[in-house]
């Protein structure tokens, strides 16, 4: 992919990033001081997380550059003035975060690696403050919140108005729990309805609403939000001759704390995954917010033994729900090249999680996008994976403007050379019209060899824009010829004869492609890969394909009018036609080999997934079959899956298809469905 950036930093690499280190610095110890302190977050937790993980990742490479006062020296926010503060016997830690399978997977391994096969904990991250209860002789003597950790806020007075936190135990103990204050949905709605009627600024949300109660110097306003208690920690249950959490979990509720109900324990890691993959589902279904499960290592003696790092305890982290729509910085917009000459501008992102994955680009489509949005660089912009897969801009934030944001301007020269733009009538996009354009050419190499199209394996974008530099690729039928160049290709670089005489192999073995890969390969304008294996299994061959008229062509189901003109647009170029015979020649099949299968009402219109092994045939072929009796197949599961189909050893997409209530089918259902006539 070629990009054209519109302004880059003129700072050295190492000086930027130290620059930038400084900046995340003063970025969250200002977050963590508004959100702590004030209660008046201006940023998101999501964005929050962003920028600790970033700041986290140069400190482990810069290990000398670490400041005092860098949020990871701490353990927590900052302490308020107003109460008295009481210091942490026991400090109170946060945990550290996970967010995506991948990584509970790892810490899990890690776990492993040191030798436990443990048992788990599992319980639901409330969306609220945390708060320590300290009882002597069974009755509540402080109540405290986390503070930084070591130092929290005395909050006693106004614990006391919670009716779920007891002040008096059913036992004359002394005992420190933990746990954390929240406020019901229910309760926020009714607050905000009166605050509504008397014309007061609404709460923000539950997490905000408690936090602010609970810092009232009035215990009176407290008493009158009606907060909620759930105790999930106890810090030294070997004193109490307590040997698992799910122990203290017990006694705490025997001592009358309140208790999430919806703790579970769990044998292994498979049963986490079910259990997150179950709350991800029915999360809106709670009385209160949850932002996240947490995940505990059972034993205590295992806790002990595992241990700490200087931050997070490692027997236990916390996963966070997926966000579906999180803030980010828009650094930059560039511009690409397709291989059709389409001029497309994109967003350089700070690096953000979304739906489990790191994304750090997004397409902005064209100028009318970006203009109707007023996206200027330096904003700070609401993005989304469009159809959970590709990420997507849907708004800049213009409170959170600074006057230092760059107005947004479409270039006028192709990036890459310097041929003068045009856009075509009624269109919105800009092309560049030069035939000759090494961006053009090279994209097309580059979707030619692609997995859908020839899956020519060793053929990736870097070495192919190397190939066509160095001269040994023009089109894709140079491609083929590429064994005339063997010798040169193996005094390169990087490039052993092993390597190189795979690289042959494997485009001598594409030749023998059924042709809709072919088809796709070419790049006709509007025929993606299912389209091409449209026309291949309805013409079957090549030569058949190349006479077809629009009239006929719109005749086949899911093809429309415009693309059956582009496909007799594309086989009446002259230059097209000189290119396939050119391939002809080489080698390359021009004929239908999939076979001809009449729809199966089993698979017509359904949309599966596949997870597991299957023991009978591969996953691509399995597919294959799928859409040649009339089906879809995707990657992710959701309410509109119409069959998950599991084999061995399925991964969490099994677990989200039971808690969906998406039917499963095992190996032998699916073998005996794609048996019937």
């Amino acid at each position: 992919m070629f990009y054209y950036i519109i302004e880059e930093g003129n700072n050295e690499k190492g000086d930027f990033m130290q620059e930038r280190y400084l900046e995340l610095i003063k970025i969250l110890n200002e977050a963590n001081y508004n959100y702590h302190v004030l209660d008046n977050p201006t940023i998101t937790d999501q964005e929050f997380d962003k920028y600790l993980r970033e700041l986290l990742i140069i400190e482990q490479e810069h290990p000398d550059w670490i400041k005092e006062n860098s949020p990871s020296q701490r353990i927590g926010g900052d302490v308020i003035d107003e109460f008295k503060k009481v210091t942490h016997e026991i400090p109170m830690l946060s945990l550290s975060n996970v967010f995506n399978e991948e990584e509970i997977m790892t810490f899990h391994r890690r776990i492993e690696k040191e030798g436990y096969h443990p048992q788990y904990v599992c319980e639901l991250k409330i969306d609220g403050l945390s708060v320590s209860l300290l009882y002597e002789k069974g009755k509540l003597v402080r109540a405290a919140t986390r503070g930084d950790g070591i130092t929290g806020e005395d909050i006693t007075h106004n614990v006391k108005t919670i009716k779920t936190v007891p002040l008096t135990l059913t036992q004359p103990i002394d005992i420190e729990v933990r746990g954390e204050i929240y406020m019901s949905k229910k309760v926020l709605e009714e607050i905000n309805q009166q605050r509504q009627a008397n014309n007061l600024p609404l709460l923000q949300n539950p997490r905000n609403a408690a936090a602010g109660s609970i810092r009232q110097l009035d215990s009176k306003v407290a008493a009158k939000r009606k907060l909620d208690c759930f105790i999930y920690h106890l810090p030294n249950p070997l004193d109490y001759n307590i040997a698992t959490h799910n122990e203290a979990l017990q006694f705490m509720h025997e001592l009358g704390f309140k208790l999430n109900p919806n703790n579970r324990l769990v044998n292994n890691i498979n049963e986490v995954l079910e259990f997150i993959n179950y709350h991800t589902v029915h999360r809106k279904e709670l009385p209160y917010e949850i932002d996240g499960v947490v995940i505990k290592v059972n034993s205590i003696i295992e806790q002990q033994e595992l241990g700490y790092t200087a931050k997070y305890p490692k027997w236990a982290t916390a996963y966070k729900f997926p966000a579906e729509e999180v803030l980010t910085k828009l650094k930059d917009i560039i511009f690409t090249v397709g291989r059709t000459g389409q001029i497309t501008p994109n967003a350089v992102l700070e690096p953000v999680i979304i739906m489990g994955t790191t994304v750090s680009r997004a397409t902005l489509h064209n100028e009318d996008f970006v203009k109707e949005r007023d996206l200027k660089i330096g904003d700070i912009v609401s993005i989304r994976k469009a159809g959970d897969v590709i990420p997507e801009v849907i708004e800049v934030k213009k409170e959170r403007r600074t006057g230092n944001e760059l107005p947004f301007k479409m270039i006028t020269n192709c990036p890459i050379c310097g041929s003068i733009l045009q856009k075509k009538p009624d269109q919105v996009d800009y092309y560049c019209v030069n035939q000759k354009c090494p961006a053009r050419s090279i994209e097309g190499l580059v979707h030619f060899v692609s997995r859908n199209a020839m899956n020519i394996d060793g053929l990736g974008e870097k070495i192919i824009e190397d190939f066509y530099n160095m001269g040994y690729l023009g089109t894709v039928a140079d491609i083929y010829s590429l064994y005339n160049h063997r010798l040169d290709l193996t005094m390169l670089e990087g490039f052993g004869e092993k390597s190189i005489d795979n690289l042959l192999l494997a485009i001598e073995n594409s030749k023998n492609n059924s042709l809709e890969r072919l088809l796709f390969g070419l790049g006709i304008t509007h025929v993606g890969s299912k389209t091409a294996k449209i026309l291949a299994s309805h013409y079957l061959t090549m030569e058949e394909l190349m006479t077809s008229t629009v009239e006929e062509l719109t005749e086949i189901p899911d093809v429309g009018p415009i693309i059956a003109q582009s496909v007799v647009t594309y086989f009446n170029d002259a230059k097209n036609i000189s290119l396939i015979k050119e391939l002809k020649e080489l080698g390359i099949n021009m004929k239908y080999l999939g076979s001809i299968v009449k729809p199966n009402e089993m698979f017509v219109g359904k949309t599966f997934v596949l997870t597991g092994t299957l023991s009978a045939m591969t996953r691509e072929e399995a597919k294959m079959k799928i859409e040649q009796l009339g089906g879809k197949t995707v990657d992710s599961v959701s309410k509109k899956t119409g069959v998950v189909i599991a084999g061995e050893n399925p991964g969490s997409k099994y677990q989200k298809a039971q808690a969906l209530g998406v039917p499963i089918w095992d190996e032998e259902e699916f073998l005996k469905n794609i048996a019937q006539d």
